[in-house]
């Protein structure tokens, strides 16, 4: 904007001063030399409730401006005005009944013949709807990348999030020299669970066993996932031979006590689910490949025993 704006505009101006003061957009022009307002739009008063008389220096307008927001928005715009170059900045703008709206200042900074500033030339623009809309989207983006982890039927992560957070437990017990063990858990019979209840009946029963196998995962880095199927898995960070056995055990005891009526499986009455446990020490030298192998194994060998058990590393 080339014609500067002043309170004292004269009449052949008036028209623009007309048209400036009707948009919902409000104009502004602070003098550099002594950071006074020469100019505010009225509008501001319906915005923000401050009246323009209140808009005295740009002190006035620092102090309207959210604490949090207020260090980096006026050092951001003191920078780009001395270095003479137009910018943008938004921020939360304090209302004079102690609310917020969020702000964006378009900034073009008006230079003397040796490049210096002269004065600020602006509008501030009201973008609280914008951000609301932002804030939702990021929201939806949260929710949407939550839901990639899930598992859609037991609502329990997913293979997905399985394999993220093996990979950061694996690097965590090589770098720490820390034992890792992997409890894989497959339900007895499931196939013929399904033949005999109906697909219905058989996602029910998925949903109760992952609800109660979640219960098992007690500490804090626990994690428990359905690893597909019929078949699901724990990572125990931290936790040896012997304390991963005790877990197992805890599994296999919840979900038979849990009492879901089995009456074509050939172990029990109830369903019930047959366990595999391995425990490592891995060093860099060792595969999380290998290690899914080999309790992957163990379960194999759980079903062999007869199913309803637990096998172990030799």
């Amino acid at each position: 904007m080339n014609q500067p704006i002043t309170s004292q505009m004269e009449p052949d101006s008036a028209v623009y001063k007309t048209l400036l003061e009707s948009t919902k957009a409000i104009p502004w022009k602070i003098d550099w030399a002594s950071m006074k307002f020469a100019y505010i739009g009225p509008q501001i008063e319906a915005l923000l409730g401050w009246t323009p008389e209140s808009w005295v220096t740009a002190e006035d307008w620092a102090m309207r401006i959210h604490a949090d927001d207020r260090e980096a928005v006026v050092n951001f715009c003191i920078s780009q005005s001395k270095a003479g170059v137009d910018h943008e900045a938004d921020y939360r703008a304090l209302t004079r009944d102690g609310e917020h709206i969020w702000i964006r200042d378009v900034v073009h900074v008006v230079r003397n013949d040796d490049g210096s500033p002269n004065a600020l030339i602006g509008f501030m623009f009201d973008i609280t709807e914008r951000k609301k809309t932002e804030a939702r989207l990021i929201e939806l983006q949260k929710e949407l990348e939550a839901l990639s982890y899930r598992d859609g039927l037991t609502n329990v992560a997913n293979r997905r999030m399985f394999d993220s957070a093996l990979e950061v437990e694996w690097a965590n017990a090589v770098n720490n020299r820390t034992p890792l063990s992997l409890i894989m858990l497959d339900i007895d019979y499931f196939k013929q669970f399904n033949d005999h209840y109906g697909h219905i009946r058989g996602d029910e029963c998925l949903k109760q066993v992952a609800s109660v196998l979640e219960k098992s995962a007690t500490r804090t880095r626990d994690f428990f996932a359905r690893y597909g199927g019929e078949e699901f898995v724990l990572i125990l960070p931290e936790a040896d031979a012997k304390a991963a056995l005790q877990v197992a055990q805890r599994c296999r005891k919840l979900v038979q006590d849990e009492g879901i009526p089995h009456a074509k499986s050939q172990v029990a009455e109830v369903v019930t689910i047959s366990v595999g446990v391995s425990t490592m020490f891995p060093s860099p030298q060792d595969h999380r490949i290998a290690f899914m192998e080999q309790v992957d194994q163990r379960l194999y060998k759980a079903k062999q025993l007869g199913r309803n058990c637990i096998a172990v590393d030799e």
